[in-house]
């Protein structure tokens, strides 16, 4: 009686692990659907940890499209840490599109952190992509603010190592600058905004990208400020500055210059001052001396008054009409 109790065990517990190493509901869904699944297989994916639901159904999945990945190469995406079940998504909108793309590629994309099944629906229905408003300065010295749309469709042989969405943006405003800076007149870019996608979408910029440009088009263009005038009114503020900075130099100068020739001729009074101040010394000395007589000192005394009157006659100048009321009283 031990005997079947043990055997019954035994045969219980060799059916739990048959059953748990391979999930027979998932290995008959592999034998309808034609995938080449054997047990082994499936329990050699249970002793490395992986989860044959993860393997299995998307296997399913892409040979009922057509499609015949091996187990080997999505068992090892999975194993990488990859995103099965968006690979065989992507390969399967590919195939339907008749976009080339092999299960090894859509992996190294997927395991760039890149979404390859949202690459190949950019792929079948192209983005826009909108650009922020983009000011630049035409030769006439006119700013102008530009609004670009960009079409924009994923390149998958570009994908991985391809620049993103962000790299895009910045060629496609610098190129508007360039176009609007190399315009001779606003007026040109306000007649003509094609003018301006035509020379940005002939650089090339999607070059070294992950997307193919498809069309780039103008779809606003504001007229800024005059930033030439803007530019000569403040040299001019700047020069007029300068020259009352100068002119005020020079006054300064001539009000120092002034100050000095003042000082100068004050100093020579002086000097004049003390001088006829010594003139009754020298002519004491004189006398003593009996280099001066008195005829001499009366004959100096009397030009002197001669010099002064003479003096006063000129001060007095010509002598002034009388008025009619003197005239009447005589």
């Amino acid at each position: 009686m031990n005997a079947y109790i043990v055997v019954a065990v035994l045969a219980i517990l060799v059916l739990w692990v048959f059953f748990y190493f391979v999930p027979v509901g998932l290995w008959i869904s592999a034998l309808a659907a034609g995938v080449p699944v054997g047990p082994m297989t499936l329990v050699g994916m249970r002793l490395r940890k992986v989860n044959p639901h993860k393997v299995i159904g998307p296997m399913i999945a892409a040979w009922k499209a057509g499609l015949q990945p091996s187990i080997t190469e999505i068992e090892a995406h999975v194993l990488a840490g990859g995103d099965v079940q968006r690979v065989v998504r992507a390969l399967i909108s590919a195939d339907k599109a008749e976009i080339e793309l092999n299960f090894q590629r859509a992996a190294a994309i997927d395991l760039a952190g890149r979404d390859v099944y949202g690459a190949v629906a950019m792929s079948v229905n192209p983005r826009v992509i909108e650009t922020p408003k983009i000011g630049a300065v035409a030769k006439d010295g006119i700013q102008l603010f530009a609004l670009a749309r960009v079409t924009v469709r994923a390149n998958i042989e570009r994908l991985v190592g391809g620049a993103t969405e962000e790299t895009i943006i910045a060629r496609v405003g610098e190129g508007i600058v360039s176009a609007i800076g190399s315009a001779t007149s606003h007026k040109e870019v306000l007649e003509n905004p094609d003018s301006i996608s035509k020379k940005v979408l002939a650089k090339g910029l999607d070059a070294g990208t992950a997307f193919e440009i498809l069309s780039i088009d103008i779809a606003d263009v504001d007229v800024g400020k005059n930033i030439g005038a803007q530019l000569q009114t403040d040299q001019a503020e700047a020069d007029l500055k300068v020259a009352r900075a100068k002119a005020e130099e020079r006054r300064a100068m001539a009000i120092a210059r002034e100050q000095e020739m003042t000082a100068l001729v004050q100093e020579r009074q002086a000097d004049v001052v003390q001088a006829e101040a010594e003139i009754p010394r020298a002519i004491a000395d004189a006398f003593r001396s009996g280099q001066l007589g008195i005829m001499d000192y009366y004959r100096m005394k009397n030009i002197q008054a001669d010099t002064q009157m003479r003096e006063g006659f000129a001060k007095g100048g010509e002598k002034k009409p009388e008025n009619k009321e003197a005239i009447d009283e005589r």
